[in-house]
């Protein structure tokens, strides 16, 4: 007799650089978020799925919950981090090891009234070096929830990803499969090519850039030997247009190089890469803007 289907949706929240994007991309063994050291790199919901035999756990990674909402772009990632909260089977809670902020505790806030299982993940704890102070740490910890697990991880290195992954496929809800097997991601890879070149722009500029700045795919042309790829990196200043373009060009082309190297991983053959930067003036604080520039 065959095992019953397992399958569920589990929301993987947390203040912005607790390493959720990181956490995902660790459980599915692929890259499909991208990562960098600054906050809110995140900006939009991305599913991973890992199907085995008779489970299928769908991953959300969502952007970091936190509390500045000065500008459009900032209550738009924390509304749709939100809307996951109750509509999840699981919810994956990640904090950093040995730290307790005040965006924390307004993430647990916002747990208070679920009622499904909710993981609590310490990440990080690689970075301790003394292994034993993660005791009266957890100790503290379980006075301020009833979390279903207290799971410490090292998401980067990948340690204690498996047994954090037999307890999430143990709670999943019996149901059939969403996605057909195979099926790692639900984003296309437009997005996917736009994220990439959005990576690589956050680690090669500094300061507001990365924070004023997107990215959308103007044209996609596959052919059998070769893709043309075209695409613009929006931002809000002139400044920032000087900054990202570099001395005779020289910053945008290494942004280009980097991003074609790993877009060229990801579709399995040459491509042509064309990027430009262009300006629209406070696209972060523009509602319309932010839908025109895929933000819905």
């Amino acid at each position: 007799m065959s095992e019953t289907s397992r399958s569920g949706y589990i929301a993987i929240l947390g203040r912005p650089n607790v390493g959720k994007s990181t956490l995902l991309n660790g459980l599915l063994g692929k890259k499909i978020s991208i990562t960098s050291p600054k906050p809110q790199t995140t900006r939009c919901q991305v599913l991973g799925i890992k199907t085995q035999d008779n489970v299928q756990a769908v991953y959300i990674d969502t952007p970091g919950l936190h509390k500045e909402e000065k500008r459009a772009i900032n209550r738009y990632m924390n509304k749709l981090a939100g809307t996951f909260i109750h509509d999840a089977d699981i919810i994956l809670f990640v904090i950093e090891a040995l730290r307790w902020t005040e965006e924390d505790e307004r993430v647990l806030g916002r747990l208070k009234t679920v009622t499904k299982p909710v993981f609590l993940l310490i990440n990080k704890v690689d970075k301790v070096a003394d292994k034993t102070a993660l005791l009266p740490f957890i100790d503290v910890l379980k006075t301020k929830f009833s979390f279903t697990q207290i799971i410490p991880i090292s998401a980067m290195q990948g340690s204690n990803l498996v047994a954090l992954e037999k307890q999430i496929m143990a709670a999943l809800p019996e149901g059939v499969h969403f996605y057909p097997e195979g099926e790692i991601t639900d984003k296309s890879v437009r997005f996917r090519i736009a994220e990439i070149i959005r990576e690589k722009l956050i680690y090669a500029t500094e300061q507001e850039v990365p924070y004023s700045s997107t990215v959308t795919i103007e044209s996609f042309q596959p052919g059998e030997k070769q893709t043309e790829i075209s695409a613009v990196i929006w931002v809000e200043r002139s400044g920032q247009k000087i900054i990202i373009v570099g001395h005779k060009g020289e910053r945008l082309k290494q942004i280009g190089i980097r991003a074609r190297k790993e877009i060229e991983s990801l579709l399995g053959q040459k491509i042509y890469l064309r990027l430009w930067v262009k300006v629209k003036e406070r696209w972060t604080d523009d509602d319309k803007a932010l839908k025109t520039l895929g933000y819905e």
